[in-house]
């Protein structure tokens, strides 16, 4: 995936030494609930949901719904926060290691057939909430929860719309 420019900049002064970033993570249902939808990373052929980094200054919420829209050509509204966590330390491809401050939201599919929009992935696909594609241990959790949040509509903080 690529990285933002704000990150490439700052590997430019530290080289490969540990960053601290911020990221998010979107599980988008359709207005049903009866379908998520995920992507197929291009870098190593997983299916996730859509996942990304939030940009100096951004909004959390605003950085999942650009990142939905830019890695799917789906518009989102964000319902609420799912879950906090860390992940990593991550060694990447080229050497760089990062940790990431996960926010996970839940969000609503408004408009749009996906596809992969911007490169980043190779599929982006709507999967019955009974039978999501194989995830890792991380998202498969992720997912778990989210969806239990979203069947007892009990959430850690709604957004105003």
């Amino acid at each position: 995936m690529p990285a933002p420019d704000f990150v490439i900049a700052l590997r430019e002064k530290i080289g490969h030494d540990h960053l601290w970033l911020s990221g998010v993570t979107v599980f988008v249902f359709n207005e049903e609930r009866t379908h998520c939808l995920f992507v197929q990373r291009a870098d190593n052929q997983q299916w996730t949901p859509v996942t990304g980094i939030i940009d100096p200054g951004e909004a959390p919420a605003r950085a999942g719904v650009r990142e939905v829209l830019e890695e799917t050509g789906c518009t989102c509204e964000i319902e609420f926060l799912s879950n906090v966590g860390c992940v990593g330390p991550v060694t990447h491809p080229n050497g760089d290691v990062a940790s990431y401050l996960d926010l996970a939201f839940v969000a609503t599919h408004v408009e749009g057939d996906p596809h992969p929009a911007d490169g980043e992935n190779l599929q982006a696909a709507w999967f019955p909430i009974g039978e999501p594609p194989e995830l890792n241990r991380r998202f498969t959790e992720g997912f778990r929860h989210a969806l239990a949040q979203v069947e007892s509509g009990e959430h850690v903080a709604k957004f105003e719309r």
